[in-house]
Order: C-alpha cells, then structure tokens, then sequence
C-alpha cells in the first residue's frame, strides 16, 4: 500500500490526488484564465513574460510545455518561433487552449495529454522543458523531474515557474491571509467553484521554499540549478541542465 500524500491539507492516496487533481482543473477549466487574472491583478502576465524571458527560446527549438493547459506559455515561445508541444494531464484545459490558439490564429502548436509523472514520449527529444504553476498539483514530484531530465536533450534545459514563499517581512503574511479569506471567495462568485480555489491555496502553502525545491531538481539529475525570486519568493523561477 503506497503511503499517502496531502491533496491540500488533506491525506489521501496517491491515486486519489490524481483523480481529485484533474477534476479541479476540469471544473475550473472554462474560467482559468480570468480567475488568473482576477486573483493576481494581472501580475500573472508579467510574470509569465519574465519567465519565458528567462527561458529564452529560439527559432526551430523543440519545447515541451508540461501542464500547458490553456496555453498563456506555449503562446508567448511560439512567437519567438520555438516548436512547442503543449501537454497536459487535463483535457479540458487543453480543449480551451486549442479554442484559444484557434481564435488568436496560432498554429504549428502540437497537444497531447500527458501525466507528467509518466510521459509517453522517448527520451532526449527536448532542447526545453518548461511548467509553469503546474509542479505543485504533481502527486510525485520527483518522478516528474526525473522524467523531464529523460526527455531533455543533454545540454537541455529545464525551467519552471511557481509559487513558493514570501521572504520580504510583512509581505508574506499579507499574503497568506489574502490568499486564505479571499481566493476561494472569489471562486465561488465568479467560477462557481470555491473547493477548488480553496485547494489551490493549499497547495500553494504546501509547496517547498525556493532551496528545497532547487535540491529536489538536482536529485533528478540537472546541474546548474538556481532560482529567481519575484516578490521576494512569491513566485520563483527555478532552472536546471542536462549536461
């Protein structure tokens, strides 16, 4: 029997998670987007641009963008003429991603559900691999970066974008309580939907501090692991290579 891991702040099998996972994102699918705009004040876009900034993707590259979902990512390094594979364990997400790229005229993308924990693709296709506010509704973390070490070309890079905890004196409290009173209220006004807002904020305080996670990349295998603080830890960039 497989020891149990938190879905939030509750216990459950690792099976379970899975399955409670995809539901939140097939309830909250159709609404994602605005309610990501509505909880960050739009910060999520700056953030998203700084991130793929970091990544820095070139014309012809090969990236998978694990939990691509909607496609606020794979958008952005398309445009900078990278050859991105969108997947996602979610097919409603990506179901509203493909209607997004659809109406914005993007093509060339390719979309495929995915578990990130294991991938049906062959090793070292990858010059990136990126996931953005995806990692932490990972059931096994681990296995999912081991996987994106396997998939990643040696000299591959790895990039991930997520949230993690507040370092600046005030800030983080103001935040926590925020996140704690208000998001799953505004779930439940405008997605009709708190649980799962209500999950996604205990996800968030579950999720490792920034060195933490930076070690847990290195045990997949990556070097020259580091991470960029926003908002003094807030959100963070993490990176590692496959060398």
């Amino acid at each position: 029997m497989q020891d149990p891991v938190y879905f939030g702040d509750e216990q459950v099998a690792p099976e379970e998670k899975t399955q409670r996972v995809h539901g939140v994102f097939a309830s909250v699918a159709a609404r994602y987007d605005l309610m990501n705009d509505l909880m960050s004040g739009g910060l999520h876009r700056l953030w998203k641009d700084r991130f793929v900034a970091r990544v820095a993707p070139r014309r012809a590259e090969r990236i998978l963008d694990m939990a691509g979902g909607t496609g606020d990512i794979a958008f952005r390094m398309a445009a900078k003429g990278a050859e991105v594979t969108v997947a996602d364990i979610n097919e409603h997400m990506l179901e509203v991603g493909k209607d997004r790229a659809k109406k914005r005229g993007i093509e060339g993308l390719a979309w495929r559900v995915e578990n990130a924990e294991t991938l049906g693709l062959e090793d070292a296709q990858f010059d990136a691999y990126t996931i953005a506010f995806g990692i932490r509704n990972v059931t096994d973390i681990p296995a999912a970066l081991k996987e994106a070490h396997r998939v990643l070309k040696r000299g591959g890079r790895f990039y991930c974008l997520e949230f993690s905890t507040s370092e600046w004196p005030g800030f983080g409290n103001l935040y926590e309580a925020y996140a704690e009173h208000l998001i799953p209220r505004i779930g439940e006004v405008v997605a009709q939907d708190r649980d799962s807002y209500q999950y996604l904020v205990e996800s968030i305080r579950r999720f490792p501090r920034m060195p933490a996670f930076e070690s847990m990349i290195r045990q997949a295998g990556f070097e020259r692991t580091g991470y960029q603080p926003i908002l003094g830890g807030l959100v963070a960039i993490h990176w590692g290579w496959k060398l």
